[in-house]
């Protein structure tokens, strides 16, 4: 089986199960493809999501310190999970090739069109770069990260995707992480902060309707791929931030009763009005969650980098 052929079983899998479900959930890592790729950077363009130029604003003030910090004398391996656009990565890559490091970036992400565009893109930009693109989820390619162990390796986690993940299968990734570290390696990883819960729910329910158009991606993949006869147009994107908890839900929301046939799967699903697809968490962290989540993994925070407006943090770790 080709590793789309698996991915596409899984996907299939995945949709069965979350519809199936009560309450009715989908992941969002499967709102990915070229439209979905191309939404979120439209997304990541937009005033009111703030994370993009946060995590930019970071890299760019610190990128002499990373390249240093990064840096060993045989060399680095550079392993970034989920790479989409590279946008951030690339000034960090700029930083490290204009000072002759000798590196090598692994970029990894869910969307093969990412990667390949990313890769062309560098080719590009740095033509003496070594990049070896991949294609996977974070836990497929775990073990596959595990075999750099020749010389000192980065992982990159940027944008806060650790935030989609709740607490304890957070530790768990975190752990998984550890587990293919030595002691020579480093984690830098990116947490959204908490602060005024209105930034926070605008950055996920932008004026334009971007955001709507992201999640619906989802049904329109489902439609288009397994033959599915979703009304998407019914379906209106919903987002809560709960500030105590500093939890942020994403759903997709039946705004009619409506019957759905997924032909390939053989599936029928109803939806009541203002029934609920629960899409995505986007947890919000401060300096105690993380240190909390760092210690059950086995980790230790060395480094805390900070956005001018202290809306973002990147932590660098070590194994503990």
């Amino acid at each position: 089986m080709t590793k789309q052929e698996i991915f596409k079983k899984e996907f299939e899998q995945h949709v069965h199960d979350g519809l199936k479900a009560f309450p009715k959930y989908l992941s969002s890592k499967y709102i990915y493809d070229d439209k979905g790729d191309k939404l979120f950077q439209q997304i990541m363009d937009l005033p009111e999501y703030y994370l993009t130029g946060a995590e930019y604003n970071i890299i760019n003030k610190h990128k002499a310190d990373l390249r240093e910090t990064f840096s060993s004398d045989n060399g680095f391996d550079l392993i970034e999970l989920g790479a989409g656009d590279g946008k951030k990565t690339k000034v960090l890559l700029k930083e490290l090739v204009d000072n002759k490091v000798d590196f090598k970036y692994i970029p990894i992400d869910i969307s093969q069109s990412a990667i390949d565009e990313l890769s062309n893109s560098l080719t590009d930009l740095f033509p003496s770069l070594d990049v070896q693109g991949e294609q996977g989820t974070y836990f497929k390619v775990l073990e596959k990260l595990s075999q750099y162990t020749q010389r000192p390796k980065v992982i990159l986690v940027l944008g806060s995707n650790i935030g989609n993940l709740e607490h304890e299968n957070a530790i768990e990734f975190l752990t998984q992480l550890k587990d293919i570290m030595s002691d020579h390696d480093s984690l830098f990883m990116g947490f959204d902060q908490k602060k005024d819960p209105l930034t926070i729910q605008n950055a996920y329910s932008d004026s334009q309707g971007v955001t709507q158009e992201f999640n619906r991606n989802l049904l329109y993949r489902i439609n288009k791929e397994m033959n599915g006869n979703f009304p998407v147009e019914q379906f209106e994107h919903w987002e809560a931030y709960d500030p105590e908890t500093g939890t942020a839900k994403s759903y997709l929301i039946a705004t009619e009763p409506c019957e759905v046939e997924i032909a390939d799967l053989n599936l029928a699903v109803s939806f009541k009005k203002w029934e609920t697809i629960h899409t995505e968490i986007s947890q919000k962290y401060d300096d105690d969650i993380v240190e909390w989540l760092s210690k059950k993994a086995g980790l230790t925070i060395a480094e805390i980098y900070e956005d001018d407006r202290k809306y973002f943090k990147n932590y660098l770790l070590k194994r503990a």
